[in-house]
C-alpha cells in the first residue's frame, strides 16, 4: 500500500499518502456509522480524513530507522563517565485498544570510545514510540537500539507512562502509572543501577 507517512531514513517529512488517507478516512465514515452518529453532519464532515492524517502522523515511526538517527551522530570520544539524557517526553498508543499512554524516558549510557548526539537519544524514544506499542517493548526497544548502535559498556532506560486504556475505560484508575525499566552491562550491577537512580531523582544545578 506504499508509506502511510513519509520519512525517509531517518528525516521526518508532513507528506500523507493520498491513498492510505482516503483507505482510512472511507473506514472512518462507516465506523461514525457505526457507533450513532451522522458522518454528514457539519462537525463531522472532514473528522475522517483529519482522522486519518493524525493516525498516519501517530504512527510514522514504522517509517523511520533508529539506528539511522544515532548512526548519523556518533563520534569517537575517549569520554567513559555515566551520559544522562532525562524527561524525554513520550507520546505512543497502546496496541490493545489504540488508545494513547504518555510520560517521560530517561535514558543513560557509559560510553566505551564512542558517544552520540544528545537531540538523537529523544529521536530515537520518538521513532519507536510513534508505532503501536506496548511500554515493556518500547523499554527494551530503545535499549537494544543503543546498545547495538553505540557498543558502550552498558544502557539504562526508564520509562514512567500514564495510560488512558486504563484512566479511561476498564478499571478508570486516574492517578495511575506504569514504570518500566531496562538494563546492559554495567548497569546491572547494583551500584551503577543505584548511581544512575540517584541522579534521576537529584535536582542538579
Amino acid at each position: 500500500m506504499g508509506p502511510k507517512y513519509v520519512a525517509m531514513g531517518f528525516k521526518q517529512e508532513n507528506h500523507y499518502d493520498t491513498e492510505v488517507t482516503k483507505s482510512i478516512s472511507d473506514h472512518y465514515s462507516d465506523i461514525l456509522q457505526n457507533i450513532g452518529e451522522n458522518p454528514a453532519r457539519e462537525g463531522l464532515i472532514k473528522t475522517p480524513e483529519r482522522v486519518a492524517k493524525a493516525l498516519q502522523y501517530l504512527t510514522h515511526g514504522y517509517d523511520l530507522d533508529p539506528a539511522e538517527i544515532l548512526k548519523s551522530a556518533v563520534f569517537n570520544e575517549e569520554y567513559d563517565e555515566m551520559v544522562i539524557v532525562k524527561d524525554i517526553e513520550v507520546y505512543s498508543m497502546c496496541e490493545h485498544h489504540m488508545l494513547p499512554f504518555f510520560g517521560k524516558a530517561h535514558i543513560a549510557y557509559i560510553p566505551n570510545g564512542k558517544i552520540v548526539g544528545l537531540s538523537k537519544l529523544p529521536r530515537v524514544v520518538d521513532a519507536f514510540a510513534r508505532r503501536l506499542q506496548v511500554q515493556e517493548r518500547l523499554t527494551t526497544e530503545i535499549r537494544d537500539c543503543i546498545q547495538e548502535v553505540l557498543e558502550p559498556k552498558g544502557v539504562a532506560v526508564v520509562i514512567e507512562a500514564s495510560h488512558m486504556c486504563m484512566q479511561m475505560r476498564g478499571v478508570q484508575k486516574q492517578n495511575s502509572s506504569t514504570t518500566s525499566s531496562s538494563f546492559t552491562g554495567a548497569f546491572e550491577k547494583d551500584s551503577t543501577r543505584k548511581e544512575f537512580i540517584n541522579l534521576l531523582s537529584a535536582n542538579l544545578k
